[in-house]
C-alpha cells in the first residue's frame, strides 16, 4: 500500500507572512488571536505587524467567543475583521459565528492553522478535516471573495519555525468595499405603484447606521403604516407611523403587501406571513435572502443604495386604517407598565430610561429585543441599537456586544441568564475594551422563559417545558467578582438608582416578579 505524502517541507515562517500580508492587503486591519502550538508562527507574525503600526490585534482564549468577538467588530466598522486559531477542534469551534456572519452577510475572516501533508484525517492529534468544514457558509478563496460572506483561509503550517526581523514598512491596508451589483430596482418600483385594497405595511429590521437616512425619508415620503425594530436606529424617529401592538393589529386587519427592509423582523406577524400566501412580500436587504419559507420576492443590497436609486415615491398612507386606534394601544401598554412595575416588561422599560443616554445597547437574543421594541421608552431617540439577527442563536452575545463596543463609552448591553451563560468565556475581553461605564444587564428570570410564550408549546408537561427553560442556579454577584466587575442586584423598579461606577464594568442582576410578568401579559391579552 503506498503511504500518504506526510512532508514537511513547509517554510511556516513564509507561508504565515504571505498569509497575513495578503489579507492586509484585502483590507482586514483588525486580528482576533487564540494561541496554540499549530498557529504560533502566524501570532508571531502579527506580533511584528502590530508593533509596526499596521494592525489591530486582541488576544482570547476560547475561540467560540473569539469568533463573535470578530464578528461584532464587523457590525461596529464594516471592514473585515479576522479570527486566527489552531488547528484541529479548535476550527470546528468558529462555525455557530460563521453562520451569524454568512446570515447576516459580514465580512468575517477565519485563518486556522493545519497540519501538513497528509495530517488530515489521519487520526494523528489535531489532525482533522479542515478545508471545506464551513461548507456553503464560507468561501476559500481570497482571490474571488466578494465580502459579501465569510472567508476561510486554512493554511499548513509546521510548528518548528525560524523568527526574523521583517519590515512591514511598505504593506498597506487595503480598501475594502462590497458590489451588490445591479439589483432589480425597477420591479420593486412598479410592485411598489400598484395599489391594492388592504395597502402596504413597511416592516424595518436591523439597519446599518449609513442605511438609516435613506430608510427614514423613504418611509416619511410613503406614509404607510410601519413596524420598525429597535435595531433599526429609527424606532423612535418613525413613530408617527408606528403600529403599536402590531402583532394583534396585523392579525386582525393584514395589508396585502409587506415591504421589509433591511433584517428579519423579531415580531410575531413576520413568522405568520408563512401562513398568509395571499399577503405580498417584498424584502431589500443585505444577505438577498427571503427570511421565510413561502415564496416572496427579494432585492439584495445596501439600502442607502437602493432607496435613493428609485426616486421619488408616491404617497401610499394607511390605505386600511392600522394606525387607527394606536393611541388607544399605546395607553394599554402604559398602563401595564405602570401597574406592573416590576414585570419583565416594566423593567424593560426601566433600562430603556437609562440606557438612552448610553454610548449604544446592545439587546441579546430574543426575548430582549421583542421586549424593548413593545416597552422601552419612546421620548428619548436610541439610534445605536445592536443585535445578532442573522441566525437568531443564543451563542456568542456577550461576545457581539464587547467586539461590537469595543471602543465605546457607557454601553449598554441587556442578555438573559441563560443567554449570559452561554458566553461566560466572552468576558475575557473585558480588559481588552474600554470599560468607563460599561453595564451588562442580566435579567435573571429563571432560564428561557421565552418558550413560555410560544402557544403550540402550552400543552407541553410541566416536564418538557422546564427542559426547555433550562433554569441553572447562578451566583452573579461570584461571576462578578471572577471577572473583577461591580455587582448590583435589584429586585424592585423603585430601588433602582441607576449604575454610577465609571471605572471598572458593572454587571447589573435584574430579577423581576414573575407574578408581575404575567399580569402584564394579561392585562393585554
Amino acid at each position: 500500500m503506498e503511504e500518504p505524502d506526510r512532508s514537511t517541507e513547509v517554510n511556516s515562517w513564509d507561508t504565515a507572512i504571505g498569509v497575513v500580508a495578503d489579507v492586509v492587503k484585502a483590507g482586514v486591519g483588525e486580528f482576533v488571536v487564540c494561541g496554540g502550538a499549530r498557529n504560533a508562527v502566524l501570532l508571531e507574525v502579527l506580533s511584528q505587524m502590530e508593533d509596526a503600526g499596521k494592525v489591530k490585534v486582541w488576544s482570547h482564549f476560547e475561540e467560540r467567543s473569539a469568533g463573535f468577538f470578530a464578528l461584532g467588530r464587523t457590525m461596529a466598522t464594516g471592514k473585515p475583521c479576522a479570527v486566527v486559531v489552531t488547528s484541529g477542534t479548535a476550527v470546528a469551534e468558529l462555525l455557530p459565528s460563521v453562520v451569524e456572519a454568512f446570515y447576516q452577510a459580514r465580512p468575517l475572516v477565519l485563518i486556522t492553522a493545519d497540519r501538513p501533508g497528509g495530517f488530515a484525517d489521519s487520526g494523528a492529534p489535531q489532525a482533522i478535516m479542515q478545508a471545506g468544514i464551513f461548507s456553503s457558509y464560507a468561501t476559500e478563496d481570497l482571490a474571488t471573495w466578494d465580502g459579501k460572506a465569510p472567508l476561510h483561509l486554512n493554511v499548513a503550517l509546521e510548528e518548528n519555525f525560524s523568527i526574523s526581523e521583517v519590515d512591514f514598512g511598505g504593506l498597506e491596508l487595503g480598501d475594502f468595499s462590497v458590489d451588490f451589483g445591479r439589483p432589480n430596482i425597477g420591479g420593486l418600483a412598479r410592485w411598489l405603484r400598484e395599489r391594492t385594497m388592504r395597502g402596504l405595511v413597511v416592516m424595518v429590521g436591523d439597519l446599518d447606521e449609513a442605511e438609516r437616512e435613506e430608510v427614514f425619508h423613504f418611509c416619511q415620503d410613503l406614509a404607510a403604516p410601519v413596524v420598525v425594530e429597535a435595531t433599526s436606529g429609527l424606532r423612535e424617529g418613525l413613530k408617527q407611523f408606528a403600529v403599536m401592538g402590531e402583532d394583534a393589529a396585523l392579525k386582525n386587519r393584514p395589508p396585502s403587501k409587506v415591504l421589509r427592509l433591511g433584517g428579519v423582523p423579531s415580531g410575531r406577524f413576520w413568522r405568520d406571513l408563512e401562513n398568509l400566501p395571499e399577503i405580498s412580500v417584498w424584502s431589500v436587504c443585505r444577505n438577498g435572502l427571503r427570511g421565510l419559507g413561502r415564496t416572496a420576492e427579494v432585492t439584495q443590497g445596501t439600502l442607502d443604495r437602493i432607496l435613493p436609486a428609485m426616486g421619488d415615491v408616491e404617497k401610499i398612507g394607511d390605505v386600511a386604517e392600522l394606525l387607527e386606534g394606536a393611541k388607544a394601544r399605546e395607553q394599554r401598554i402604559e398602563e401595564a407598565l405602570a401597574a406592573f412595575p416590576d414585570s419583565e416588561q416594566g423593567w424593560m422599560r426601566t433600562l430603556s430610561v437609562y440606557a438612552s443616554v448610553a454610548g449604544g445597547v446592545y439587546l441579546g437574543n430574543s426575548l430582549p429585543i421583542r421586549e424593548w421594541n413593545s416597552c422601552a421608552q419612546w421620548d428619548r431617540p436610541v439610534p445605536l441599537v445592536r443585535a445578532n439577527r442573522g441566525a437568531n442563536g443564543i451563542d456568542g452575545q456577550i461576545s457581539s456586544w464587547l467586539g461590537a463596543s469595543a471602543g465605546e463609552e457607557d454601553a449598554w448591553g441587556i442578555f438573559g441568564d441563560l443567554t449570559a451563560l452561554y458566553d461566560l468565556a466572552g468576558l475575557k475581553m473585558l480588559g481588552q475594551v474600554e470599560m468607563k461605564g460599561r453595564v451588562m444587564a442580566v435579567i435573571n428570570n429563571g432560564g428561557g422563559r421565552i418558550f413560555d410564550r410560544v402557544p403550540r408549546l402550552a400543552a407541553m408537561s410541566g416536564k418538557a417545558r422546564d427542559w426547555m427553560a433550562a433554569q441553572s442556579p447562578v451566583d452573579f454577584a461570584a461571576l462578578a467578582k471572577a471577572w473583577s466587575m461591580a455587582h448590583i442586584q435589584v429586585k424592585r423598579a423603585d430601588e433602582f438608582d441607576g449604575v454610577g461606577i465609571d471605572d471598572k464594568a458593572t454587571l447589573l442582576e435584574i430579577v423581576p416578579d414573575v407574578g408581575q410578568t404575567r399580569g402584564f401579559e394579561k392585562s393585554l391579552g
